[in-house]
């Protein structure tokens, strides 16, 4: 296990380098999100079980591409489907690469944004206090945590405080943390979660449910990372989503799919995008364990943000005119 100083150091030289430069069927994920306005949950965050993790999270980057329905279906609807950044692994990622060019001309930025990539930060702990009535808890009380920049940053900027001594996650010296659900604009505010002031120890029971179950390796929740293949088909859905085209399952589905959608037969297995799987690239062996979808602390309070409509109008058209016109320059 890292210790304090050395999570300090990592966080103040991965700020150093930047400025140099969202449960399904997996009820282990606590779903924060779902509680209501001004309620709060308390939880105890624990290490990752993989000492070669510094921190006691892994980022995760996504990006999510909109299609105006699936190809071959006279009712289709908007569809979803989102796809790994591949600068997670320190990789140059084709879909970026192209979108941050848009930034440089104001009338693209909104685009720009529609693509960019969302990050999100996957840690495990005890739920200690549940507002959520309806939330069904696993037998291993060690959930998941799928928390946003927001939270995020409330977490890191304690842990670079001098009087912080010990870390929030000592199994005797620890620290709750308090995450608070309120809105601003309409949209759901974490600002007022914090630490707690006192330090509190593991409970018995805690302390026997890690012994019993074990701490998770949390990168084992992360996407596979793509091959070359698959960041061509990454990049042609892009391209397609861009366009204002539907999803073709016959082209991609067999890397990629939209939510609910059936494996083609005949197909290797593909990640899908349910509203609240992690949607990842094919797996290699045997598909990953599920990862929620919401992974925006900045999205609607209601749920998940919508799926943004493609380009349909005439000035969606226009923009796509000025986007193909910069890569002709290009």
């Amino acid at each position: 296990m890292a210790s304090l100083a050395e999570i300090r150091a990592r966080l103040a030289a991965a700020e150093s380098n930047r400025g140099g430069q969202s449960t399904g069927g997996d009820n282990q994920i606590y779903p924060h999100w779902n509680m209501e306005e001004g309620h709060s949950a308390v939880v105890r965050f624990l290490p990752d079980s993989n000492n070669k993790n510094t921190f006691f999270w892994v980022e995760r980057a996504m990006i999510k591409l909109p299609f105006a329905g699936i190809k071959g279906e006279m009712e289709s609807k908007q569809t979803q489907v989102q796809v790994p950044c591949v600068e997670m692994w320190g990789d140059a990622c084709p879909i970026l690469a192209e979108v941050r060019t848009w930034f440089k001309d104001k009338n693209l930025e909104d685009m720009g944004r529609r693509y960019w990539k969302k990050r999100s930060y996957i840690m495990q702990g005890f739920v200690r206090e549940n507002p959520l009535t309806d939330d069904k808890a696993p037998e291993n009380p060690i959930r998941r945590f799928i928390i946003g920049p927001q939270i995020f940053q409330i977490i890191k900027a304690s842990l670079m405080d001098p009087d912080l001594e010990e870390l929030p996650t000592d199994l005797q010296r620890g620290l709750d943390f308090r995450i608070t659900k309120t809105s601003k604009g309409g949209y759901a505010d974490y600002s007022t979660s914090k630490w707690a002031r006192k330090e509190s120890a593991l409970s018995e029971a805690e302390q026997a449910a890690i012994e019993h179950y074990g701490l998770f390796d949390l990168a084992s929740f992360l996407p596979k990372r793509p091959t070359d293949v698959e960041l061509k088909v990454m990049k042609e859905m892009f391209e397609a989503s861009v366009d204002g085209q539907p999803f073709d399952a016959e082209r991609w589905g067999q890397y990629f799919r939209p939510a609910g959608m059936v494996a083609l037969t005949g197909s290797q297995p593909a990640a899908t995008s349910d509203a609240e799987d992690t949607p990842v690239a094919r797996p290699a062996v045997a598909a990953k364990p599920a990862v929620s979808q919401f992974d925006e602390d900045d999205g609607p309070a209601a749920a998940a943000a919508p799926v943004v409509k493609p380009a349909t109008t005439q000035k969606a058209e226009d923009i796509l005119a000025m986007i193909r016109a910069r890569q002709n320059k290009n």
